[in-house]
């Protein structure tokens, strides 16, 4: 998942080193708050398939990474309405506001 990330993050311009203290986080803010963003995504995503209407295992085809990169832009564009002030705090509270959100939709489908 971390290779995929790397991959994603450098076409989009952004520099991947990791902290030498901490090989877990990257140097620049930037794009540790993005491989956030990313692992955000991919669970809510998940999500997201697991419910009903994805219930069909099928390999992932262009259906799925439809899925995958609409959940990426709508978690990407939650984040983006924070302002600067509101940091990786921001982001987290968004995040678990998505999941809220996704686990409410999942209840009332249900």
């Amino acid at each position: 998942m971390r290779s995929a990330f790397e991959a994603w993050a450098q076409r989009d311009g952004h520099i991947v080193r990791r902290r030498e203290d901490k090989p877990d986080e990257y140097l620049v803010y930037e794009t540790q708050r993005r491989w956030m963003i990313w692992q955000a995504a991919l669970s809510h995503g998940a999500q997201a398939a697991e419910a009903p209407r994805f219930v069909a295992k099928a390999p992932v085809g262009p259906e799925e990474a439809a899925l995958r990169e609409r959940v990426l832009n709508e978690v990407l564009d939650a984040i983006n309405t924070l302002d600067e002030g509101a940091g990786l705090a921001g982001a987290r509270k968004v995040i678990l506001n998505l999941r809220t959100r996704q686990r409410a939709l999942a209840t009332e489908k249900a």
